[in-house]
């Protein structure tokens, strides 16, 4: 028996172990099984970072789960600035005031609806955060045995220099596209696209490459008709890869990378590992910070580590395995460093 073409077909068909259903089980089983209430960690911030730095240098594993948070620390703010930069137009025109709900507003036209999602995309998918933050965590743990979850859809971490063969991004990417027939299970690569749709509007590369607004601010709010993506597959409409519904596609890469996921945890579950959670909020705890806490506790050579600036917090249960710490991501990771002596 050929094992590499049985190997193949069992990928192809999607059979792989599923890291992301065993995480939302491992959540579920959190939630019902930590009962004492929370606590917010033992020792001031600067002694837990003491005790983190020297947790990263002797865990045999490092599964780090990212958050929105991570991104905000980074400098990938939905407001402000960086909004009223690339969407001054549409903020003035629609009373939009942030980028997110800007992606729900019922736009009078598909035109205008995909030159708002190109600049969407592209400002928080094809740009570099302002901070190097990603590249902090990345000198932390490139030299350790390491495994990413995370809900973010914005390829900050290959960027970063993480290897995509240990990165599992659970809710999708902004670079990819999907179409709105649920039959079709492929996404698809959107940079050109993207690429087509900016200068469609007016914007212009700068010196460094990067699209900017015009001296004269003179950019149009919707992109050509024949611009509008289609899917190549069977030409229906496309919409953005996105975990927002029961229609989200997990393409073969998405099982590829859950089923790595699931065999990082089975390969290392009775090894001493880190669980390191950051800016992990409120919206989805079920997905990293409940499977974190209920692994934290499954293993007696485990601990539970969270980076979060105002929501840095673990189960009683585990509090003599866990540090909390309550400050923001990016100052944490220069003081990690500090510390690790990089």
């Amino acid at each position: 028996m050929d094992i590499a073409k049985v190997i193949d077909f069992r990928k192809n068909r999607h059979e792989l172990p599923n890291g992301y259903k065993i995480s939302i089980e491992r959540g579920i089983a959190a939630v019902r099984n930590f009962r004492l209430g929370i606590s917010y960690g033992n020792g001031n911030n600067m002694d837990n970072i003491e005790k983190l730095a020297a947790e990263i240098k002797a865990a045999d594993a490092i599964i780090i789960g990212a958050g929105a948070g991570m991104s905000t620390a980074a400098g990938f703010i939905y407001n402000g600035p960086r909004f009223e930069k690339y969407f001054f137009d549409f903020q003035k025109r629609y009373g939009i005031n942030e980028m997110y709900s800007g992606g729900f507003y019922p736009y009078p036209s598909k035109e205008i609806f995909w030159a708002y999602w190109a600049r969407y995309i592209y400002v928080n998918r094809y740009m570099d955060p302002p901070k190097k933050t990603y590249n902090k965590l990345y000198e932390l743990v490139k030299d350790k045995d390491y495994f990413v979850i995370t809900t973010n859809v914005d390829h900050c971490f290959q960027k970063a220099g993480f290897d995509k063969k240990r990165l599992f991004y659970t809710q999708g990417d902004y670079g990819l596209f999907q179409s709105v027939n649920p039959d079709i299970k492929n996404t698809f690569d959107n940079e050109k696209w993207v690429v087509k749709a900016m200068e469609s509007q007016g914007f212009i590369r700068n010196n460094d490459g990067i699209f900017d607004i015009p001296e004269d601010k003179n950019i149009k709010m919707v992109i050509p008709t024949d611009l509008i993506p289609k899917c190549p597959d069977d030409g229906s409409d496309m919409t953005t890869n996105l975990r927002a519904d029961n229609n989200f596609v997990e393409d073969k890469g998405w099982h590829r990378a859950s089923g790595a996921y699931a065999d990082f945890l089975r390969r290392h579950e009775n090894l001493r590992v880190l669980y390191l959670e950051l800016g992990v909020g409120s919206n989805t705890p079920v997905i990293i910070k409940y499977p974190f806490w209920q692994m934290t506790a499954a293993s007696e050579k485990a601990t539970y580590a969270c980076i979060n600036y105002g929501e840095s917090y673990c189960p009683k249960e585990i509090d003599d395995r866990s540090i909390c710490i309550d400050e923001d991501i990016d100052k944490a990771l220069d003081e990690l460093r500090s510390k690790c002596e990089l």
